[in-house]
């Protein structure tokens, strides 16, 4: 999958599109479509990557970083940056605590199945 259609996948799942990704950045209007065939500026990739809540690895080559299972906003995909740090901490705990309760659910499940 190359870079235009991740950002085309991850903007579907937003249910958003190129023109409004790029209004909302900042970057030139068909900008993102041209990345097919040149190389983005890094700072444009990065506003891409926050807007749509992902790693610019991931945009890049589809792979999440080593440590996104203890990054909140990578693993949820959700964008807390612009909360008041008191209640992005609090909602980063709640989802790191709701992440666990289903580690451990999947793990309960599939040591049932195993015992069968």
């Amino acid at each position: 999958m190359t870079l235009v259609e991740r950002i085309k996948m991850l903007a579907d799942e937003k249910k958003t599109n190129f023109a409004e990704i790029e209004r909302k950045t900042g970057i030139s209007n068909g900008q993102i479509r041209r990345w097919d065939t040149s190389s983005p500026k890094v700072e444009n990739l990065k506003k891409v990557a926050d807007f749509l809540n992902t790693s610019i690895d991931y945009l890049v080559d589809g792979k999440e970083k080593e440590n996104s299972d203890t990054d909140v906003n990578s693993l949820f995909r959700i964008n807390t940056s612009n909360l008041d740090p008191e209640i992005k901490e609090e909602v980063e705990e709640e989802l790191r605590n709701y992440s666990e309760f289903l580690i451990q659910k999947a793990l309960d499940m599939k040591a049932k199945r195993n015992h069968k």
